[in-house]
């Protein structure tokens, strides 16, 4: 069985890289509109018994002029699914030991023309190794021009890996970002991957070594990708004009959000069932949200 230790090792690196370069380019976009904001980062440990190397991670957030409510935390996390969580976990039916390093990212923008956002790449492993995440746009008023640059980002970012990753795994943000009580979207898309198992291609050289250098560097794409197109569409929107029925809207629509998180999100949940940050976890909740 491969050990995977080195190969979490480099993807934290990556991923803590990653959200210090994301966070960095966030408040420079606070100093662009007058504001002094800035993320405070709050380290946590997360606690299981009889583990001695449970790991843990640290939730960072900013509220700021632009960013009305923006989390950026990365957690590695070490430990042992209960029973009956482990039934439902790719590769832990038999062992339930796992490992678990990524970012999450969701922001809340003041402006209603503003699209929220969010993103979450990561790597797993049980008896079984891979990756998972994707990004999608979030906008309260949608606008064409937004949606289609986005997705053009994320396309190329597909391509350059796989000509069959972009519809596959667009079709699957379209599925899983769905609120069923609601009968509506949660936005306008994006890309959702899971299960890029780390085994070989037929015929591929290296083996489990190749196969994850291949899904890393895509994972890193996606990143970079998001970093590339989504600061564009902030600044493109953040000093347009908004009316008051432009934010009660923006205050309806983060209510369907909240419901899609607490109800149906897989990341929300494994959070809970491994023993996760409380605050951490739920930083993806707006600042306000109502429903009528």
């Amino acid at each position: 069985m491969t050990d995977w230790t080195p190969h979490t090792a480099r993807a934290k690196d990556w991923f803590e890289d990653l959200r210090n370069r994301i966070c960095a380019e966030f408040e420079a976009i606070e100093r662009e509109a007058g504001s002094q904001a800035a993320f405070e980062y709050v380290p946590w440990q997360r606690q299981e018994e009889g583990n001695d190397n449970p790991g843990g991670g640290v939730r960072g957030v900013m509220k700021g002029k632009v960013f009305e409510k923006v989390g950026v935390n990365v957690s590695t996390v070490h430990g042992t699914f209960a029973p009956e969580f482990a039934r439902t976990i790719h590769g832990a039916e038999e062992n339930p030991a796992f490992t678990a390093t990524g970012i999450s990212l969701v922001a809340h923008m003041a402006n209603p023309h503003v699209p929220a956002v969010h993103m979450n790449t990561r790597f797993l492993t049980t008896a079984k190794a891979w990756f998972g995440g994707g990004a999608d746009l979030n906008p309260p008023l949608p606008r064409a021009e937004d949606t289609e640059e986005f997705h053009a980002a994320l396309r190329a970012a597909c391509a350059a890996h796989n000509p069959t990753y972009y519809e596959q795994f667009s079709k699957w943000a379209d599925d899983y970002f769905f609120i069923p009580h609601r009968g509506v979207h949660r936005g306008v898309g994006g890309i959702f991957y899971d299960h890029l198992e780390c085994s070989a291609q037929d015929g591929e050289e290296g083996g489990e070594a190749a196969a994850w250098e291949r899904h890393f560097a895509f994972t890193r794409d996606v990143g970079s990708a998001f970093l590339h197109v989504f600061p564009r569409i902030v600044r493109r929107r953040m000093d347009e004009p908004f009316t008051e029925a432009d934010r009660q809207a923006q205050l309806e629509w983060r209510g369907r959000y909240a419901e899609f998180n607490l109800v149906y999100d897989r990341g929300t949940l494994f959070g809970l069932k491994t023993g996760g940050n409380i605050d951490a976890i739920l930083m993806s909740l707006p600042p306000q949200a109502v429903w009528r």
